[in-house]
């Protein structure tokens, strides 16, 4: 007897591929399918909890979008760094209500429009992680030139 579920394929057509692991209590090794690990447990001893992980996702999503565009900018940053705050509902399934991203940025050649369209860029066309979140998240970015 063949086991059939209603709706699967035997072959997933799909960009990319993780992979999670549960270890023991409330912890889990996600790894991608290049190799790199993370930890994620409930109870925030061994790893960070998953809506944490979205967050930095997002984070490094627009971050690498930044910086990017920044350098195409002629743009010379000598150091960029970010802060993330997000705010959960307090009810089941305390999904994200709100996320402020806090960028730190110094350089030469960082004029206030640069980042703006820099930030704008990413959010609105290029961050995957921004855009793949729905969209009554209210998603704010915040940023210093030093």
């Amino acid at each position: 007897m063949t086991d059939k579920i209603e709706g699967y394929k035997e072959r997933v057509d799909a960009d990319m591929e993780a992979r999670l692991v549960w270890d023991q209590d409330l912890i889990f090794t996600a790894s991608t399918q290049r190799g790199y690990d993370m930890e994620f447990d409930a109870n925030v001893q061994m790893g960070c909890m998953p809506l944490e992980g979205l967050l930095l996702s997002l984070a490094g999503c627009m971050a690498i979008d930044v910086v990017s565009i920044l350098q195409k900018m002629r743009c010379r940053l000598s150091s960029m760094s970010m802060k993330v705050h997000g705010k959960r509902s307090e009810t089941p399934p305390q999904r994200l209500l709100s996320v402020v991203m806090e960028l730190f940025l110094k350089g030469d050649n960082l004029a206030e429009e640069k980042v703006q369209r820099a930030i704008s860029l990413s959010s609105e066309k290029y961050c995957s992680v921004h855009n793949s979140l729905r969209e009554d998240i209210d998603i704010q970015t915040i940023y210093h030139i030093e």
